[in-house]
């Protein structure tokens, strides 16, 4: 464990020691929960109140940060993400246009509510029970705020479980998922942790939370990762079967009959040519044009989305894959934004 990670741990271990009773650090860390959510409560509010003044918006896509990278089975790095992330998406290299003619200047296209202060509350010896609690509500603080729709960035993927739980029980039901990764992140309880970054799908499929799941890109899986995916009736799309199964997937019809499409976009999905600054770097995978041709042909309502995995630690110097995040992050507020 990164000495990063377990500040939290080592905090909590030298309150026990000076005799602080439970009942106190319990209410501190409700005082900091608290702060926590009233921050993003009061930035979805202010963010809600601008989008609905400009008018004419049915959904509004908007990022909120989740900087957690403790539930890596590896390295710890996504826990830096959403800051390089927020960084790319306005960098001046580029403009801000999307590929399909949106401005991500107009807030009503691409708004933010900031991040998650996750290791604030963890410094606060907040378990990861709490903490998963804490992100889902997060979630629904932005969903309360009409139009608009959680865009999140983590961070590891081990947070998708709480933002699909997040958006299933806000909207009253299953969704359908759509799951571009390298891995099926379906184990039971990878090395032992339920909410390790390789078994949040398992979770998501446990609770109900989603009807189909569509997991594509995958070249990375073990025997238990194929009955996993057999147990929770999980559709896998292979990378080594990918030219035969590119026209189905590039004409995806996804969300008729449920709440409608979340989509998870874990960076190694891509072929480390085209996104070197991941943890887990698996060759053979998706060209960025073969996930964008994915990602534009989809038919469905896209309710929520995530960007996971990408690790600045490992990005090249010229911040190579951090500009790859970030146009995930506006081809998909293109995708959400209506």
């Amino acid at each position: 464990m990164s000495s990063v990670a377990s500040r939290g741990i080592h905090f909590l271990q030298r309150l026990n020691a000076a005799n602080v009773s439970n009942d106190l650090l319990a209410k501190g860390q409700d005082r900091v929960i608290e702060a926590s959510l009233t921050l993003i409560r009061e930035r979805a509010k202010l963010k809600g109140e601008l989008v609905r003044a400009l008018g004419g918006a049915i959904a509004c896509p908007s990022i909120l940060g989740v900087p957690l990278g403790h539930n890596s089975s590896f390295l710890q790095g996504p826990a830096f993400a959403p800051p390089r992330i927020r960084e790319a998406i306005w960098c001046d290299s580029t403009n801000s246009t999307t590929e399909e003619g949106k401005q991500l200047q107009d807030p009503r296209v691409l708004t933010d509510v900031g991040d998650v202060p996750i290791q604030e509350i963890r410094d606060c010896g907040v378990d990861d029970d709490r903490l998963m609690n804490v992100i889902s509500d997060s979630v629904k603080l932005v969903m309360e705020e009409d139009p608009l729709r959680p865009l999140v960035l983590g961070g590891d993927h081990s947070i998708s479980y709480p933002v699909v739980r997040a958006v299933s029980e806000k909207l009253g039901g299953p969704v359908d998922i759509l799951h571009l990764d390298a891995h099926p992140d379906n184990y039971d309880a990878f090395e032992g942790n339920k909410y390790s970054h390789a078994s949040s799908f398992a979770r998501i499929m446990e609770g109900g939370y989603a009807r189909r799941l569509l997991q594509v890109g995958i070249r990375s899986i073990t025997t238990e990762g194929r009955e996993q995916a057999k147990r929770f009736g999980a559709e896998q799309y292979e990378m080594r079967t990918f030219s035969k199964d590119r026209s189905f997937l590039e004409n995806l019809k996804l969300g008729q009959g449920v709440k409608g499409v979340y989509i998870s976009i874990d960076v190694d999905c891509l072929d480390p040519a085209f996104a070197p600054g991941v943890s887990h770097i698996e060759p053979g995978g998706l060209s960025f044009r073969d996930v964008l041709n994915i990602l534009h042909n989809l038919e469905g309502d896209v309710v929520a989305a995530d960007v996971v995995e990408f690790n600045p630690q490992r990005d090249t110097v010229d911040g190579m894959t951090a500009m790859v995040a970030a146009k995930l992050v506006r081809e998909l507020s293109a995708k959400i934004a209506k």
